[in-house]
């Protein structure tokens, strides 16, 4: 039975929002709500316009016999920044303080709330670049990866310390640690990344950045680029080994007395700053 628009708009948005940056032509719309294509160009016209209105992503609707449309999701800069905010006010504990200038952070990684929005606002910056898939160190930065991959719609991978017999022929690297300079070694599944692949670095807490230099050696060995890291949070440290990043949240902890100071990492520089996409500067 044909559908009725109303209801139609309620399940297209649906539809797309489970299918981030995937292309639904006008042909699969049109037999799954029986409805003629120019209807189907009116409903998209429409939720194209409320989800700019309401920043929830960018709709784009791509002309011609291989056409349709394709939801890209991102988050505006207000949203983002009351975010963060919240964000830096959960964190800002001096019972979070870990020792070696740690910060925990378990608890808000398993908050579908915080997650879902962690994902959301580390996929805005890559609005329109291709990514091929997501890249973390077991274990705590598992619940970012899995937020992250799923706003992108690309597979996570699962870099390893240990080698298990159920990964099968894996990959590895040898990696020297940001501070406290031990040798250490990182492997990965050869079935888990495709050679070539353009690989997004994200974890949950960054100090020297070894970890992530290293899972950057790793991924030059499946032949693939670093298209980009990013990090729930950052400490601060005298020096780092890797220069450009992400950071949500930035902590300064003293290991003396303490005392944990929050703010706001560098992601408004980073995603917001100037050459960012024009959709994602303001929801009208």
């Amino acid at each position: 039975m044909k559908t009725r628009r109303s209801d139609r708009l309620v399940d297209m948005t649906r539809y797309l929002l489970e299918r981030p940056r995937t292309l639904v032509s006008l042909t699969q719309f049109a037999e799954l709500y029986e409805s003629a294509k120019s209807s189907i160009s009116e409903d998209l016209t429409i939720l194209k316009r409320t989800f700019h209105e309401r920043g929830i992503g960018l709709l784009e609707t791509i002309p011609g016999a291989a056409g349709g449309a394709r939801f890209t999701p991102y988050m505006v800069e207000s949203e983002a920044a009351d975010f963060v905010a919240s964000l830096v006010n959960a964190i800002d504990d001096e019972t979070r303080v870990l020792p070696g200038g740690y910060v925990y952070l378990s608890d808000l990684l398993g908050q579908p709330w915080f997650l879902q929005r962690i994902g959301r606002l580390i996929a805005t910056q890559y609005l329109r670049e291709p990514i091929d898939a997501v890249m973390t160190a077991a274990t705590k930065g598992v619940p970012v990866a899995q937020a992250v991959a799923e706003q992108l719609n690309v597979p996570f991978v699962i870099v390893r310390n240990d080698t298990k017999v159920t990964e099968g022929p894996t990959m590895s690297v040898n990696y020297v640690t940001g501070q406290s300079q031990r040798l250490e070694k990182m492997e990965l599944s050869r079935r888990s990344l495709p050679m070539g692949s353009r690989v997004l670095i994200v974890d949950d807490f960054m100090k020297a950045g070894g970890t992530i230099r290293g899972m950057a050696s790793l991924v030059k060995e499946f032949e693939g680029q670093v298209v980009g890291v990013a990090v729930v949070a950052e400490g601060r440290v005298e020096h780092r080994v890797i220069d450009k990043y992400t950071s949500l949240v930035h902590v300064d902890t003293n290991k003396d007395d303490g005392i944990i100071k929050v703010k706001a990492g560098n992601y408004a520089e980073e995603i917001y700053g100037e050459g960012s996409p024009a959709e994602i500067s303001s929801a009208d």
